[in-house]
């Protein structure tokens, strides 16, 4: 097995790691770590091989379900609108592997990195919400506009919730790709 293979086997066992402690809600709201999921779905794209997004859904799959069947979280989130998720973090893999195409150690990389963050993340958003509106059964008798505006409230914890993860990942990320350049500089 090469040096590349471990250290994306390693990253992939974090990842995993990350979203298992943080999704399983097993603590109450104050004393938990935001859900780490959709920055795990948008790292593992850039990092990960593609097999990795199945197998992140079922790690995020047993995780909800421990949670919900022997954390005692409640079970308002599972409804037919549970299978959006796949979209939703689709969107989030994606987006990290057509950065990986995309990524340059610069800071117009970075900003680039930003925007697609940023972007995807938004876009996890309105697919969650939409689908949770349309099939979970919850809502109805409430319109469109009367959902969105009550919704709309948890846009800006579910972006820095992604961007709470995401910072010091590509803080790490910078640290260590300059630390390799430094031991090893002809290798790009």
């Amino acid at each position: 097995m090469n040096t590349a293979h471990k250290k994306s086997l390693a990253l992939g066992a974090l990842l995993i790691l990350l979203m298992a402690a943080t999704r399983s809600h097993h603590f109450d709201s104050l004393t938990h770590l935001p859900d780490a999921s959709l920055a795990v779905f948008l790292l593992a794209g850039f990092y990960l091989p593609p097999f990795a997004f199945p197998a992140l859904l079922v790690v995020a799959g047993l995780a909800d379900y421990f949670a919900l069947n022997y954390a005692g979280i409640s079970d308002w989130c599972f409804s037919p609108a549970y299978w959006f998720l796949i979209p939703t973090y689709a969107v989030l893999f994606y987006a990290g592997r057509f950065y990986a195409t995309q990524h340059s150690r610069t800071w117009r990389g970075l900003g680039l990195f930003t925007l697609i963050a940023c972007v995807a993340t938004s876009a996890a958003f309105v697919i969650s919400n939409i689908t949770f509106y349309e099939f979970s059964g919850r809502y109805t008798g409430t319109d469109v506009v009367q959902y969105a505006g009550n919704i709309a409230r948890y846009y800006l914890p579910y972006l820095t919730s992604a961007l709470m993860y995401l910072v010091p990942a590509v803080l790490l990320h910078a640290l260590l790709t300059h630390h390799d350049n430094a031991r090893h500089p002809a290798v790009q």
